[in-house]
């Protein structure tokens, strides 16, 4: 059996999983995770509640859904041929969705959530696993090329990269303007080489 929320059917259901998902996606920003009501989302999305509640079930269930459905249209990385140049892409990448309104409100929403909530946390997980291995490859290509030493973790140096703008984003205070992506991938860059993501 599946749980709610992760069939992925095509036609009319698409449809509707695209118009819950982000009708879900502007109340988390506009409310937070601790206001997200399925009947609201519903109200929102033109579905009716029990399609919600019977495609869904509960507020963690659908956000879990809309994480994975967020993982699925990010962007894919950018090769470069330079790890400095990929890294500052992906530090890029992070700080627009980060900086931008509504996006910026929504990962503080979930990050809420999943403080607190152990499915929304693991739907996270999820999430930023996803994106990991996304940019990983780059990494990996910047050892082969023998411009990090062998046995660099390709997670830790992506983790680096966005580690310093979402402490800007939910503790810093901080503008995320291109210059805060510039020095974290340029620091995480500087870290690797020395061979502090060696394992």
């Amino acid at each position: 059996m599946t749980e709610p929320g992760t069939v992925r059917p095509g036609g009319r259901t698409a449809r509707v999983r695209a118009a819950v998902l982000e009708a879900a996606g502007d109340a988390l920003a506009e409310r937070g995770f601790p206001h997200l009501d399925l009947a609201d989302v519903a109200r929102r999305a033109g579905v009716g509640k029990t399609t919600v509640y019977r495609r869904w079930g509960t507020t963690t269930a659908l956000v879990a859904d809309l994480l994975a459905d967020m993982a699925e249209q990010s962007l894919p990385r950018t090769e470069t041929g330079s790890l400095l140049d990929d890294l500052r892409a992906n530090a890029q990448l992070v700080r627009r969705t980060l900086a931008d309104p509504r996006q910026g409100a929504l990962f503080k929403a979930v990050i809420a959530a999943a403080t607190c909530d152990e499915r929304a946390a693991e739907a996270l997980h999820r999430f930023y696993a996803i994106r990991v291995d996304e940019w990983a490859p780059c990494v990996e290509q910047a050892v082969a090329r023998g411009e990090l030493p062998e046995g660099t973790d390709p997670g830790e140096v992506i983790r680096a990269v966005s580690a310093p703008l979402y402490y800007r984003l939910l503790a810093g205070g901080q503008p995320l303007d291109e210059a805060a992506a510039e020095r974290a991938a340029g620091a995480a860059a500087a870290a690797a080489r020395a061979g502090a993501y060696a394992r």
